[in-house]
């Protein structure tokens, strides 16, 4: 499978696929995702902390059911909607189950690089 002919929407639903065991267990944390070329390169959960208490570490709640899972990988397919002009990045989505409602916010984080843009320049400029 050749990833530049997936679209970015598909490659974030193989995303949330792969790790859809893990946010199984998870009542909340960042799901993470970095964009290169429009591409999905780095991707991952970041769990919140683990509670303690007399140096036991806290049982871990039931994490995500699959309606709430296959909600937030919908909505996070919904937000490549708000990705504007730019093909380097990442993408944070935070969650969090309370009162066994999901809440969920996303971050857009767009990435530059100054060597591109002044060669893109340089490039411009032999042009006229």
């Amino acid at each position: 499978m050749i990833l530049e002919n997936l679209s970015l929407a598909r490659q974030v639903d193989m995303v949330f696929r792969e790790i859809k065991n893990e946010l199984l267990l998870l009542t909340s944390g960042t799901v993470f995702i970095q964009i290169r070329s429009n591409i999905v390169g780095k991707f991952g959960v970041r769990h919140d902390p683990l509670e303690c208490k007399g140096g036991v570490i806290r049982e871990v709640r039931k994490g995500l059911s699959e309606e709430q899972f296959a909600s937030f990988r919908q909505m996070a397919i919904e937000a490549l909607k708000h990705k504007k002009n730019w093909t380097h990045g990442e993408i944070y989505f935070e969650f969090a189950v309370k009162q066994n409602v999901l809440h969920a916010s996303i971050n857009l984080e767009s990435n530059y690089n100054m060597a591109q843009v002044v060669m893109r320049m340089n490039h411009h400029s032999h042009d006229e």
